[in-house]
This record gives structure tokens, C-alpha cells and sequence, in this order.
């Protein structure tokens, strides 16, 4: 077995420290962060980290993160993100799934792109789940109705493309975290903006990654 190249040993060194860190001070009271809102950071940045590498365990890491956030979302009352956890752990299951056998011959699934039918599908639910969900929203007195919205479809979508390992999923959770950051900071939620921040750099680098593996 080959020994992990300095770049990922460093990566992993990083991602343990301040995941380690944060999780003390949230516990400990050395700063003034809620728990959750730390276990989700935890969870979240190690489960991007792992898809960036195409790494199965994403998975499972996965949906421990969405049941932290769905509490979080639920307190700070950002109803569409609190919704989506519980999509998304459908979604988890049903990617964890296809990863394993997804292939062809029932083979882990490869890295592709997405097909001209899925791009049309997805252009058409962008349009009708944003108008869709901000009625919903705004019935039930969500906090920042449009941009919950808009941030719940591109966010359903990249998860789709990612069970499916379509390489596309990173440019629409890139245009969702563009938005998360400055939503959750007017939400005085700072670690999970750090968070959706760190995740836009994962994005950019998961990208790039799968490219490469792509070989394009």
C-alpha cells in the first residue's frame, strides 16, 4: 500500500485540528458558540473533504451533519434549510447507494457529466422550486423567503448531480454558497458562514480534483 502524499497528510492534519478546536471551545465555553452549530461544522467540513477526494465514507458523515443542522436551521428559523436536512438525508442514502453500485454491472460509479435531459429537468426545477418555495415561505413567516429559496433549489440540485457523481454538482453548490455566507451572517450565525466559506474553497478544489480524474 502506498504511503498518502505530504499535500493530503497536511490536509488531514488541518482538518482534524480545527474541527478538534472548535469543538472544545464550543464545549468548554472558551467561546461563546453553540454546540450544534459546532458539531455541524465538525461534520460538515469533513464530509466535503471527503467528497472533494471521492471518498465513499462522505456518506454517512454526511447525514450526521444533516441531523445537527436541522436542529440549528429549526432554531434560526430558516425553514427551507430545516426541510432540506430531512431531503437530504433521503438523498444520502440514495447516493450512498448509487456510489456503491451505481455503476455499470452494479460497479461503484464513475465521475461523468451531466446528460442534456438532466440539465433541462434541472433548469425547469430551478425555476418553478424557487417560485415555488418562496410562496411557501412567506406563508409561514420565514426569515429571508427569496434567497431560503433560491438557496434550497441550486443546493437539491447539486446534491442530485452529486449522487449521480456528475461533475456539474460543484458549480451549482459553488453559486449556493456564494449566497449561504452572507445569509447566515445576517442570521448571527459566523461558524456556519466560516463553514459555507471553507466549503466554497472545498468546492473550487473538488472541482478541479475530479477534472482531473475526469480527464478534461
Amino acid at each position: 500500500m502506498s504511503r498518502p502524499s505530504a499535500a493530503l497528510r497536511i490536509e488531514v492534519l488541518v482538518i482534524s485540528a480545527v474541527t478538534t478546536l472548535l469543538l472544545a471551545a464550543s464545549w468548554f465555553k472558551w467561546l461563546p458558540l453553540d454546540f450544534t452549530e459546532a458539531l455541524g461544522f465538525a461534520t460538515g467540513a469533513v464530509c466535503v473533504w471527503l467528497v472533494t477526494k471521492g471518498n465513499i465514507w462522505n456518506w454517512p458523515v454526511g447525514l450526521a451533519n444533516n441531523l445537527f443542522f436541522a436542529v440549528l436551521f429549526w432554531k434560526a428559523r430558516l425553514f427551507a434549510d430545516f426541510g432540506l436536512q430531512g431531503i437530504y438525508l433521503i438523498l444520502g442514502i440514495y447516493g450512498w447507494w448509487e456510489w456503491l453500485r451505481g455503476g455499470e454491472h452494479r460497479t461503484r460509479l464513475a465521475i461523468s457529466r451531466s446528460t442534456r435531459s438532466e440539465w433541462v429537468g434541472i433548469a425547469v426545477f430551478l425555476v418553478l422550486g424557487t417560485w415555488g418555495s418562496r410562496e411557501i415561505l412567506q406563508s409561514v413567516n420565514g426569515s429571508a423567503p427569496l434567497w431560503d429559496a433560491v438557496t434550497t433549489v441550486l443546493s437539491l440540485a447539486a446534491q442530485y448531480l452529486l449522487c449521480r457523481k456528475r461533475i456539474e454538482n460543484w458549480f451549482f453548490w459553488i453559486a449556493a454558497d456564494v449566497i449561504y455566507v452572507p445569509l447566515y451572517l445576517s442570521k448571527q450565525l459566523p461558524l456556519t458562514a466560516l463553514l459555507y466559506g471553507g466549503f466554497l474553497v472545498l468546492c473550487v478544489i473538488g472541482w478541479r480534483r475530479w477534472r482531473k480524474e475526469l480527464g478534461t
